[in-house]
């Protein structure tokens, strides 16, 4: 019987060896490192070179002027005055930035599923005024959108001036409940009472509970079969401890309802939106959306055509199809896009400048104009837009890995 020798691996000849300078891996590990290099020097460079510029001409390169006083009035901020300081500025810039770019990306979101899907309407009228709004919205500069809102609609448009303002009344009672004018509108408000702490705790336990409710319906579908219907269930809940709560405290809110002022010069009591927020909300959310409805359009093309023939096959109406079918599976496929045109919408209320809204950006520029250090006040409003873009990208892609099928 034969047996089988294994026979070392023949030696390697050192003269056979690639020398280190031809080595592609350690060619490409040099090739990194200095780029680093390169990077972190012309950075060095740049910034003491900017610190050399700022002594030159006695600016002070802390950011101590956070804590002095801003030396000037917010337009439409009545709680703000010249002796707020740079930080309570911040603060107000970030407030009316994050109103405008969430009322925005709601619209734009409401605005954008609807058109989408009427772009792909068998009604050849409605199919083609969603052409024509995304077209037209598409193609335009945002900035020019948000001037037209500004003036064209309100400063030199027909909506009349404060002092003439239309007032819609409440359902016929003596309750205000829209003022019109060309610079401010007035809507309804809450205002909380003393015992709104109780109050917020009853809240919080309605969430709770509604969590609680959705996870339990959804493990019941599980277990029997039975439709979960989990955000019903939840927001019911949610809204009937809600409700309840409001009333066994003996009331945390009242309303406040706005009403013009004897001069008629401001609008007293309720919710007062100037004609900056308006215009730069509403022509955002409006621009937004047209990019919107064509990201929704084509991921309901992209799902396969075999699920809306099983949805008719089982007789499920138009509605049904894109609620139980169609759309959950576009959405998945739409999110990611979408969260791009989140974050410009964000970094795009920089563009309410034209309007003279008070957001961060203007406000930035205005103390700058009033002698605050640039560099250190553009590195705060830099701050603050990363915080802005992270956070929603944060946010976003949870809910996306949470949505997104689970292969097996």
């Amino acid at each position: 019987m034969s047996q089988t020798t294994i026979e070392p691996p023949p030696e390697v000849d050192s003269s056979d060896r690639v020398v280190w300078y031809r080595n592609v891996e350690i060619l490409r590990i040099v090739a990194q490192v200095a780029a680093v290099v390169i990077v972190v020097g012309l950075l060095a460079w740049l910034f003491n070179n900017l610190l050399t510029n700022l002594n030159r001409q006695n600016i002070n390169t802390d950011f101590g002027f956070l804590s002095r006083p801003t030396n000037f009035q917010i337009s439409f901020d009545e709680g703000f005055d010249p002796r707020s300081s740079v930080w309570q500025m911040v603060f107000v810039g970030i407030k009316n930035t994050f109103l405008a770019g969430i009322v925005g990306i709601v619209i734009a979101s409401i605005v954008g599923l609807i058109v989408g899907i009427a772009r792909l309407s068998s009604n050849w009228l409605v199919a083609k005024l969603a052409t024509v709004y995304v077209e037209a919205f598409r193609n335009i500069p945002p900035l020019v959108i948000i001037i037209f809102f500004g003036f064209a609609i309100f400063t030199f448009g027909p909506v009349p001036v404060l002092e003439e303002a239309t007032q819609i009344s409440w359902f016929g009672s003596e309750n205000i409940a829209l003022i019109l004018s060309n610079q401010r509108w007035g809507i309804p408000s809450l205002i909380a009472e003393d015992n709104v702490g109780i109050f917020w705790m009853i809240f919080i336990g309605a969430i709770v509970a509604a969590i609680v409710v959705a996870i339990y319906r959804t493990r019941l579908s599980d277990r029997t079969g039975v439709l979960h219907h989990r955000v019903r269930w939840a927001l019911g809940t949610f809204v009937i401890i809600a409700i309840a709560g409001h009333f066994i405290v003996g009331g945390a809110f009242s309303a406040s309802w706005p009403q013009l002022s004897e001069n008629g010069r401001r609008i007293d009591e309720g919710f007062v939106l100037n004609f900056g927020y308006i215009s730069t909300t509403l022509a955002l959310g409006l621009y937004t959306a047209s990019h919107v409805a064509e990201i929704i359009r084509g991921s309901i093309l992209a799902v396969p055509k075999g699920q809306s023939e099983a949805a008719n096959a089982i007789a499920l109406r138009s509605f049904q199809r894109y609620r139980y079918i169609v759309l959950p599976q576009a959405l998945r496929i739409a999110l990611p896009p979408t969260i791009n045109q989140y974050l410009n919408l964000i970094k795009n209320t920089s563009l309410g400048i034209a309007v003279s809204y008070a957001e961060i950006t203007l406000l930035t520029k205005t103390s700058i104009g009033n002698g605050r250090p640039a560099p250190q006040s553009i590195a705060v409003l830099m701050a603050v837009y990363l915080l802005f873009s992270l956070t929603i990208s944060f946010i976003l892609n949870l809910y996306n890995r949470r949505i997104q099928l689970v292969e097996r």
